[in-house]
């Protein structure tokens, strides 16, 4: 009896699920498709998940399903994963809406440190296994649909460059350096003095070797330090970028971020930040937080101009690449799977699972619009010496 009243409880939840017709194996063997059509894929729930953690959220009950091999599927996990963000209904497609900020605490400095280390600390031999020669860990710029990783990551660092208009000898600030391709490609192609920060201690390593082996010891720098830290030293930099790192400040830290970015640019100064975007804000996903990111939060476009607005950070230029992120999951997807014998020696099936379930739905989430991404370029106050179109960036 029990059984058959677990069965009817994921029949109901299964009915909206996706807007492709699927199939259904039940831990009792029976099968049930669902819209008609010949079927898209197949899911097999071998034993029933925690009612509990159900109807609380089921989007983290089948993540923990499939992370368990509770659930198992037949098909493109991606392509699953997009007819379910296509359904607006769908109950692994409910994001929570952002009431109040009163329940978020401001995330303090050991703390950002320990999220920070349980996602870009477990080894720098793990992200040199699906991660292209560059170890850029963010959205690359795909010129063209022939590009490699390789070419797209440089393509990106060579675009966030040019749209800041670096000088020879301008001091340039990276927060959330990660592994210091950008900071050594800055003071090599043009000339500047540059600063890296991180939280990682495994970033920091990589970064110091680099540095080393370019022989840019007198160029670039890079500390572990949170961004917070650096008003102290009292140094104000021509140039800020920060790639990636504003989705783990948090909703109830954006201000703060940009009211430091305020201090730490000159006037004039310019800064680019790149992060993954929302069109509205919600409460950060439960299975990312509590196995992927931490602590992190998708920022909203609005709050971010809002804090950029009340910093006196002022856009000059806001571009989508979107669709670019995309395309680098899939090359990382692709990465990831064809070196599981390498990265199964260092983790075990249910990392595996879990970490094919992240790259997977989040590509997804970037084809069906769920999330952006965008670059905003801002100015401390008036600038009128950067160039007055985009031409510069393309030559």
């Amino acid at each position: 009896m029990v059984l058959s009243v677990k069965k009817s409880l994921y029949k109901k939840l299964l009915e909206n699920l996706s807007t492709e017709p699927f199939t259904v194996t039940f831990w009792d063997g029976t099968v049930t498709q669902y819209n008609q059509g010949v079927p898209e894929f197949h899911i097999a729930i071998h034993q029933p998940l925690d009612t509990k953690l159900l109807a609380e959220d089921p989007m983290l009950a089948f993540a923990e399903g499939y992370m368990d091999k509770r659930i198992e599927v037949d098909g493109d996990l991606e392509y699953i994963i997009e007819s379910i963000f296509n359904q607006q209904g769908s109950i692994l497609n409910q994001p929570l809406a952002l009431r109040t900020l009163k329940k978020f605490k401001s995330t303090g400095k050991k703390q950002s440190k320990d999220n920070v280390a349980h996602h870009y600390d477990l080894g720098n031999d793990f992200y040199k296994l699906w991660l292209d020669e560059t170890m850029n860990y963010s959205c690359a710029y795909f010129q063209s649909a022939e590009d490699s990783l390789y070419q797209a990551q440089k393509n990106k660092t060579h675009h966030i460059l040019k749209k800041l208009n670096l000088q020879p000898g301008q001091k340039l600030l990276d927060i959330g350096s990660g592994w210091g391709y950008l900071l050594i490609e800055a003071a090599k192609e043009y000339g500047v003095q540059a600063l890296g920060v991180t939280l990682s201690e495994e970033q920091y390593k990589q970064t110091k070797r680099r540095i080393e082996i370019e022989g840019l010891q007198d160029q670039v720098e890079v500390k572990v330090m949170d961004y917070r830290e650096l008003i102290k030293e009292g140094t104000t930099y021509d140039r800020i970028v920060s790639v990636g790192m504003l989705e783990h400040v948090g909703h109830v830290n954006i201000p703060t971020f940009m009211e430091h970015t305020n201090h730490l640019l000159k006037d004039r100064g310019v800064a680019l930040l790149h992060c993954i975007t929302g069109l509205v804000e919600v409460e950060g996903n439960a299975f990312l937080n509590k196995y992927i990111f931490p602590g992190g939060q998708i920022p909203s476009v609005r709050e971010l101009v809002d804090g950029m607005s009340q910093n006196d950070l002022r856009i000059t230029d806001m571009e989508s690449l979107r669709l670019h992120y995309t395309i680098t999951l899939r090359h990382w997807k692709r990465n990831f799977e064809e070196n599981l014998g390498a990265i199964s020696q260092q983790f075990d099936e249910r990392f595996i699972r879990m970490w094919r379930l992240y790259l997977s739905a989040c590509a997804a989430n970037f084809t069906c619009g769920i999330s952006d991404l965008h670059q905003f370029l801002v100015t401390k106050g008036p600038n009128n010496e950067l160039p007055m179109t985009r031409d510069y960036l393309y030559e």
